[in-house]
């Protein structure tokens, strides 16, 4: 199939990704619209803005045609609180919400041309997929994670680990069933890693309907000429510094990491747990000196602790691709993570591979960083954004997607 048409609606709930997808084609001349669920351009920020809102913007795309109904999104999440609404009701009605508007906006929407691309993120494209269907349009998935794959990973570590499970429940029926219509009415399924291509072939998806795209990350300006530097040893009074960011959950790792943490008792190690706390903190560990748990923090508030760790921890059993890699990669850090997401450590080079998500394991790859920081220095030195993330390539293999 052949995708010369540069015409592309995005239809993206959520600032996914900073809005990657939607910037790159719109470098390209080639983003028709961007429909999204909120929009707050800088100079209509209220004096103490809503925090969910301020990251809905991205300068590049100011000058781009974007529509997002703002005001009912805010009313939106003001009638599911007072329903109390939680966990996958609330996700599944807002995954509604959005479908509703956007198909009522693309219902009225009349394309210069008459065969556009319509992209969507999965489990939020149903409807959206059905109306560009009858239409004619070309339909693109832009699918998040492994999927039901990845939900039997997370059920088994949480019937493993019943004492962290919390809040956590499977997705109802209904989640994995509209999924499936989703990927029937695509023409294209875009996943992040060859580890999310091999979870849709196993839940029969057509190898043929898969491309496999990375994530793309723009290095900050302010921090290509940062350069890491590492003591000569690693000491009580200077610690190794080990950063875990982002949801502090089993799937990511952290059953395994608590273990290992206890292994290391004593050693000049500490750990820097950053990220909204989905787990119950084993008590042995709350208090520890050798662990901070710093809970969540904004985006903008993350570059100190990727400013100031020595290693970064990414120990998870499946991610559609982690874009946390590229941000401290773009930090210089050394990168210690798994097969089971995006490629983004170079084993060796840049960073390790954990050759299993085992408690022994993570222990004994901390062990060599803490004595060796000459090594670290080397791999920090190799620990550099390529090409192949960078939004111009990320746009170029997007506007191919139907090839």
């Amino acid at each position: 199939m052949n995708n010369s048409n540069p015409e592309w609606i995005c239809c993206q709930l959520g600032a996914r990704e900073h809005y990657a997808v939607a910037r790159a084609l719109h470098r390209h001349h080639a983003l028709q619209l961007l429909l999204t669920d909120a929009w707050v351009r800088p100079t209509n920020l209220l004096r103490r803005p809503i925090p969910s809102l301020r990251a809905r913007f991205h300068a590049e795309l100011a000058a781009a045609n974007v529509f997002a109904p703002t005001s009912a999104n805010i009313a939106f999440e003001l009638r599911a609180k007072l329903a109390d609404l939680r966990d996958w009701q609330l996700i599944i009605a807002r995954n509604d919400w959005f479908q509703k508007v956007a198909v009522a906006r693309l219902s009225r929407m009349s394309p210069v041309n008459t065969q556009p691309t319509l992209m969507a993120y999965s489990y939020a494209a149903l409807k959206i997929f059905k109306l560009a269907r009858a239409r004619g349009w070309r339909t693109v998935l832009g699918q998040i994670d492994p999927g039901p794959p990845e939900e039997r990973i997370v059920g088994r570590l949480y019937e493993e680990n019943a004492v962290h499970r919390g809040s956590w429940r499977p997705p109802p029926r209904r989640y994995w069933s509209n999924w499936r219509e989703e990927c029937a009415l695509a023409d294209r399924i875009v996943v992040n890693s060859a580890w999310s291509q091999a979870a849709l072939m196993d839940e029969g998806v057509p190898a043929e309907k898969i491309k496999v795209v990375p994530l793309a990350y723009d290095e900050p300006k302010a921090i290509e000429a940062f350069r890491r530097e590492y003591p000569s040893e690693f000491t009580p009074s200077r610690r190794l510094r080990v950063l875990f960011l982002g949801q502090i959950n089993l799937r990511k790792g952290v059953g395994p990491l608590l273990d290992a943490i206890r292994l290391l008792r004593g050693e000049p190690i500490e750990f820097w747990f950053v990220g909204p706390i989905q787990i119950s903190v084993p008590s042995d560990l709350r208090d520890n000196p050798q662990v901070r748990w710093v809970g969540p923090v904004s985006h903008e508030h993350t570059a100190r602790f990727y400013h100031d760790a020595d290693i970064f921890l990414f120990p998870t059993f499946s991610d559609g691709f982690g874009l946390t890699q590229l941000e401290a990669q773009a930090w210089k850090l050394p990168i210690v993570a798994t097969e089971f997401c995006g490629v983004v450590v170079d084993d060796g080079r840049n960073g390790w591979l954990l050759p299993e998500v085992t408690p022994c394991a993570i222990a004994t790859t901390m062990r060599r960083c803490c004595a060796d920081p000459a090594r670290l220095q080397e791999l920090s030195a190799r620990s550099v954004l390529t090409e192949r993330f960078s939004l111009a390539s990320i746009g170029e293999q997007w506007l191919h997607t139907l090839e």
